[in-house]
């Protein structure tokens, strides 16, 4: 693989992910179509069962972590002895060196604006008070070349639909793509291998299909990561914690046009517009009309 080319891509031909099913269009017509397939995986931390999420199955090790990590289960520090993940059975244990007991904090739960119900536990707002984002530098240049090589990569969503993507990202390079049915957990993946490949979050950019919730903005404020950037829109309580944590947020990146609410001083205005090319329609990710 190319040393410019993504660490890990979406592959839009493993049979795992999509599969064929018939119906009618619209002028009755019979058709074959790929849809997205969905599964639940439970997730166990030692001994203790967690949550049970709706995925698709890709990287059940990365995803598992990264959850644990961004409910502040698993600190950044913490020791991971073992994931073992059972296909048969739909179940990923992570092990971890330190004993663990969060009955409490399972208690206390809300449901997320995420699709394929996110949900957030307990002490994260608290914990979020404690993390300073560090200063970096955000090039307009790097955002036009990192949208045009990731509407341009494969993509599940291209397939067959109803799927997030996220992307960690360095500069003008994507690293990581990630898909599933919730951004939430595709936002996980991306965490569960910045922990096991030790990546720090310092000099990155996180891109996204989907809304900039507060959900977004916890999640990337988390994994240390100064930059968010998204082609979708924003929420209200999403921009307020990206402004009381620090985080550039860049909503509606589509073609030429942004808009950023928060975080603008990192941003540096070096690409002249009259050479970025307008989005083609055959590329549009999940967003395009938001």
């Amino acid at each position: 693989m190319p040393a410019s080319a993504p660490l890990i891509v979406p592959d839009p031909s493993d049979p795992r992910l999509t599969e064929k099913v018939s119906g009618v269009n619209e002028k009755g017509e019979r058709l074959e179509t790929s849809v997205t397939v969905e599964r639940p995986l439970t997730l166990y931390l030692n001994a203790q069962e967690i949550v049970t999420m709706m995925t698709i199955g890709d990287y059940p090790d990365y995803l598992a972590i990264g959850y644990l990590l961004n409910q502040n289960m698993l600190k950044p520090s913490d020791v991971v002895t073992g994931v073992d993940y059972d296909e048969d059975l739909e179940v990923v244990v992570v092990r971890t060196e330190a004993h663990t007991n969060f009955e409490e904090k399972l208690r206390k739960r809300t449901q997320t604006s995420g699709c394929a119900q996110g949900t957030a536990f307990g002490d994260l707002m608290e914990a979020l008070s404690e993390i300073e984002l560090p200063k970096a530098e955000f090039r307009t240049s790097w955002l036009y070349r990192l949208t045009h090589a990731i509407n341009t990569m494969p993509s599940l969503y291209l397939e067959a639909g109803a799927i997030h993507g996220c992307v960690l990202c360095r500069e003008d390079r994507p690293l990581v793509y990630m898909e599933d049915v919730g951004r939430h957990n595709a936002v996980d993946k991306i965490a569960g291998w910045m922990f096991r490949h030790g990546e720090s979050g310092a000099d990155k950019i996180f891109y996204t299909t989907g809304r900039l919730t507060s959900e977004m903005v916890i999640k990337t404020v988390r994994m240390g990561i100064p930059i968010l950037v998204s082609r979708s829109g924003f929420t209200a309580w999403g921009v307020q914690l990206a402004r009381q944590c620090g985080l550039t947020l860049i909503g509606r990146a589509k073609g030429k046009r942004f808009v950023a609410l928060s975080g603008e001083d990192r941003i540096v205005f070096d690409q002249d517009l009259s050479f970025v090319e307008e989005e083609s329609a055959r590329h549009r990710r999940k967003g395009a009309e938001d």
